[in-house]
């Protein structure tokens, strides 16, 4: 059985870790470098870096904070924000990121999928979806969730796979932020379209929400920031209780 992975997020803007509610109102929640010591030392299986501005600021993810936090950790390490060309990944992978994930970029040019993909390899290339309910149906947002597209979600989960991306990570905006549970309704909806796996995104609060999450869905991972940056869950107390719960995890 695959076992699950617990995934803090650190969200990047202006070289500090930040956090909001429904992608807004961004405060501040502490050195990225720090915390993601604090994380290896908690049990953390793996880490993600987003740049959550580099594409509305038309630049870059921050290569030496990337550097930096990679010199720190011995987990898997994902990178994203402002990554649109070979040069971006050859870079990101040099600089310790051992997945990169893109969005607007793609979204933009599905064909970069593809490249990187045949490039790096699937493995390397993570899909990250924003997705935002209207009515029935659930769309896709870019530019860390300004833009509206015309994509629907389930839509764009199915050809993001078929152009060879190794992962999905999927946050529902509706749910970011608010700490009332994972969004069960989307995570199963596109798990049952799609094969590759998929990290659970967007409004853990407590334990019990990652019980759920993983009970309920086919998610491979659950993501979370807030919670575990302000050290409201500690990541191995999370885990003895999903491990009571014969949640498959690892230690």
């Amino acid at each position: 059985m695959l076992k699950k992975r617990i995934i803090p997020c650190l969200d990047i803007k202006d070289g500090r870790t930040v956090k909001g509610v429904n992608f807004v109102g961004l405060i501040d929640a502490g050195n990225p470098v720090e915390l993601a010591k604090r994380y290896v030392d908690e049990g953390a299986d793996e880490l993600v870096f987003l740049d959550i501005t580099a594409t509305h600021e038309n630049r870059k993810t921050l290569v030496q904070l990337v550097e930096k936090i990679a010199e720190e950790i011995n987990i898997p390490f994902t990178v994203g924000g402002g990554i649109s060309e070979i040069s971006d990944v050859d870079n990101l992978l040099k600089a310790g990121a051992d997945k990169i994930s893109i969005n607007s970029s793609a979204v933009k040019n599905p064909d970069l999928i593809k490249t990187f993909a045949d490039k790096f390899g699937s493995q390397c290339v993570v899909v990250a979806i924003d997705s935002k309910q209207f009515g029935d149906e659930d769309y896709v947002f870019v530019n860390g969730g300004r833009i509206k597209t015309d994509y629907k979600t389930h839509d764009w989960a199915k050809k993001v796979e078929e152009l060879g991306a190794g992962e999905i990570l999927l946050t529902s905006m509706d749910f970011d932020g608010t700490k009332q549970g994972f969004d069960v309704r989307l995570l199963n909806e596109i798990s049952q379209i799609v094969n590759i796996p998929i990290i659970a995104s967007g409004g853990a609060g407590k334990m019990k929400d990652f019980t759920e999450v993983f009970n309920e869905t086919k998610a491979t991972g659950a993501l979370a920031a807030s919670i575990f940056h302000f050290g409201e869950i500690n990541i191995n107390d999370l885990k003895q209780v999903l491990k009571q719960q014969n949640i498959a995890i690892r230690f």
